[in-house]
Formats: structure tokens, C-alpha cells, sequence
């Protein structure tokens, strides 16, 4: 039996999370009472599972999206985590897994909690917790495939920490404090995005001055040239996500210029921020002003959401060619209670979550507030379905997209 793509819908609010057949419309599963947490959001594993982190049962749950159609359970695993949840992010091989914790729903940092994961220990998935440092730490893995390093990335002050995470696991009850192996420096007060390339080892830290680079070598942890925003004519702000094309072995950001203030957020310009790993070319491209956050990536594409008080659009852009260019801008209708000039992009108003698979041509944006999920071709440039789930994703809700087979877990970062 062919199986086409799986959309997981999650809204974070309502506590609803459903699984849907793109192809028809059917809902193979419904989860109740489970608050992902959006900012860590979906942990792509291979033989096509995600996972994420319920933030109010403190939990990880591994999804088995295709196991509705086969007699599974829709929950494969559910592992006790640390919350709220921050960030999570898995080595190449999908068995270990670490997840930080943040500010939640708090003005300061107050939790300095790491869970390390193991999801094939003897006796099943099994779970540790220690203390780092309070903040809001990235998190990546880098090292060898049978002692990998779990790479945190603080803000303040800036650094990069390693911890192999065999001894992690090896730790002793009641939440002792880890010492980290390895240390790098990082700018102080301003990382914000994480990425990693299994192939490589390679780890990499977004920070207003560029993309800082690390790897494992010889067992240690060493660091290598920063990686610029300003590329060619473009030049000015800096990049507010990171993430992986691994076919493509391209990393991708969006950067941001303008005016500092979030009320002024219409006038904040955007750009389309790429580096070829193994090439070293790289480049950026406008996207047009608003707010522009996290992207989709995709079999032939790379899609971006572009939210403004003239309009909000889907823009998508071909990495077909020998350099990335836009190849679409497609129209989204308007949200109730989308953000207003004067105030922030993101407090108390409605938001757009986008979510893609690389073994496709398809792309979800959600309508925050409507309970609309909007699912496009890029290869058409046309919009094929309009799903409706039954409470109003307010803040967004979230989204992961799977396609049997895909490349996803080349990229082991949660988005």
C-alpha cells in the first residue's frame, strides 16, 4: 500500500494534536490534552516518526504518524523530559536525544534543567536529568556515532558547552550539576538559531556577528571561521533562524534589518540568507518587509511566510538552479487579529506556522485563529487543499509535514 504525505497538526493552545492523509482529508488520529511546546517544536526521526515535547505533562512523545494505517498506535514512546521545553535535537542516528529548557511563560530565566534521552536503553526509552545553566540554550549533537557530544548554545554570557552524552546518562539521580567537556566562546547576548550536519559533524550557532562554526575533532571540540551575513550588495541585520537543506547541503536564515523597535515591525526588511557547506558560495535574497521567521524546506523549494499589514504571502523560493531565486509569491488570506502596526508581531495577536517535507513538492501554512491549514504545490505554484481542523490554532498552532522515505532526520534540529 502507497501512503502519500502525513500532516501533523498541533494546536498548542487548545491541546489538540492531529494526524491527516493530505490526499483525502482523513484524520488517521487525534491526540487530547497534549500542549506541544512551540518553540522547540518537531523533531524529525528516521523510518518517518517526529517528536516533540508536551509542556504541560512534561513529557517527550514520539509519534509513529503511518502507524494509524498499519494497526500502531499513533504514540510510539513517551519519555519523562524537563520542561518548559526550549529547544530538542537528536543525533544522526535518532536514538539520543537532548531537550533544554527556557523562560516559558516567564520574563527571566529561572530553570537550568538538560534531559538527555535515550530511546533504545536496555528496558526501554529511558530518561536523565541534570543542571547546566539558566537561559535559553540552542542545542545540537556533534561527535563520533557511538559517543556523540550534545553541544548547548548559551546567550549570556555567549558560549558553546559539550557534553558527551553517554556520561550524561551515566549520571546520578536528583538533578546534579554537569560539567561540560569542551568550551568555545560565542558573542555575548544575541545567538538565536541552531544547526547541525550529521555528515560533518559540523555544528553551527546563528549570532548577530554570523554563523559561528564548531566541530568535533579528535574528541575535542574546536571552532572555525564565522560564516558573515553581509553577502555580495546585501549587507546589514542579522539572521533570526538557522536550519539545514541536507540534500542540498545548504544552510538557510532569515535576516532581518531595520528598525530595532517591534512596534515598528512593518518596516523590518528581510532577507533569504544561504551558504553551500561544501562550496563555500553563498548569498541573499529579498523577501520584502514584515516579519518573516522560520522556513520550510523543501524536495525543489525553499518556503518562507511573510506576514504585513498589506497583506501576507507564501514565498517560494527554487534551489533547482546553480543559485537560489524566488520563484512564486503567493497570496494567504488575511487572519483575524493579525498583528497591527504599533504593536509586536508576536504578544496576544495571531501568527503563521509553515511546515514542509524535502521528499516533496508540498508546503502547509496554517491561518492562526481560523483553524485553517492552507497546503500549496510549488511545483505548480498552486494552492491543492484547504484542511480545517476543529479549534482555531491561536498563536499558529504548529506543523511537521512527512513524506514515506524523506530526508527529514538529516536535519535533527526541532523546528
Amino acid at each position: 500500500m502507497h501512503l502519500g504525505p502525513r500532516l501533523v497538526v498541533a494546536d498548542h493552545v487548545a491541546g489538540k494534536l492531529s494526524i491527516l492523509d493530505i490526499r483525502t482529508g482523513r484524520t488517521t488520529a487525534r491526540l487530547d490534552r497534549r500542549h506541544l511546546a512551540e518553540h522547540a517544536g518537531f523533531l524529525a526521526l528516521p523510518r518517518d516518526r517526529t517528536a516533540f515535547v508536551d509542556d504541560r505533562a512534561g513529557e517527550l512523545l514520539v509519534l509513529d504518524p503511518y502507524g494509524p494505517d498499519h494497526g500502531r498506535p499513533a504514540v510510539e514512546a513517551r519519555v519523562p523530559v524537563a520542561v518548559p521545553a526550549e529547544h530538542l535535537a537528536a543525533d544522526r542516528s535518532g536514538r539520543r536525544i537532548a531537550v533544554t529548557t527556557g523562560l516559558g511563560r516567564n520574563w527571566t530565566a529561572w530553570s537550568d534543567q538538560l534531559t538527555a534521552v535515550d530511546l533504545a536503553a536496555d528496558g526501554g526509552p529511558s530518561a536523565v536529568r541534570v543542571r547546566t545553566r539558566t537561559g535559553e540554550p540552542g542545542v545540537t549533537f556533534t561527535g563520533f556515532p557511538d559517543d556523540p557530544m550534545v553541544v548547548l548554545r548559551h546567550r549570556e554570557p555567549g558560549e558553546l558547552t559539550a557534553y558527551r552524552h553517554a556520561e550524561l546518562m551515566a549520571a546520578a539521580p536528583s538533578l546534579p550539576p554537569a560539567e561540560p567537556a569542551y568550551t568555545l566562546p560565542l558573542p555575548d547576548h544575541d545567538g538565536h538559531g541552531d544547526a547541525c550536519d550529521p555528515l560533518t559533524g559540523g555544528v553551527f550557532a546563528a549570532a548577530g556577528s554570523g554563523v559561528h562554526r564548531a566541530r568535533a575533532d579528535g574528541g575535542a571540540l574546536v571552532s572555525a571561521d564565522t560564516l558573515p551575513w553581509d553577502v555580495g550588495a546585501r549587507s546589514g541585520g542579522r539572521g533570526y533562524y538557522l536550519r539545514l537543506d541536507a540534500a542540498r547541503r545548504t544552510l538557510w536564515s532569515v535576516v532581518r534589518g531595520g528598525p530595532a523597535a517591534p512596534g515598528h515591525w512593518p518596516d523590518w526588511t528581510n532577507d533569504a540568507w544561504w551558504h553551500h557547506l561544501d562550496s563555500g558560495r553563498g548569498g541573499r535574497l529579498g523577501l520584502g518587509p514584515g516579519l518573516v521567521f522560520r522556513l520550510a524546506v523543501l524536495a525543489a523549494h525553499v518556503a518562507f511566510a511573510r506576514v504585513h499589514p498589506d497583506g501576507d504571502e507564501l514565498i517560494l523560493v527554487s534551489t533547482g538552479g546553480t543559485v537560489p531565486a524566488v520563484s512564486a509569491r503567493l497570496p494567504l488570506p488575511p487572519m483575524a487579529g493579525a498583528p497591527r502596526r504599533g504593536g509586536t508581531p508576536w504578544d496576544g495577536v495571531q501568527r503563521r506556522a509553515i511546515a514542509a517535507s524535502p521528499g516533496a513538492s508540498l508546503v502547509a501554512v496554517t491561518r492562526g485563529g481560523h483553524g485553517e491549514v492552507h497546503v500549496f504545490d510549488a511545483a505548480t505554484a498552486r494552492q491543492t487543499a484547504l484542511v480545517t481542523v476543529p479549534t482555531p490554532l491561536d498563536e499558529g498552532g504548529h506543523l511537521a509535514l512527512i513524506t514515506p522515505g524523506d530526508t527529514s532526520p538529516s536535519d535533527p534540529v526541532g523546528r
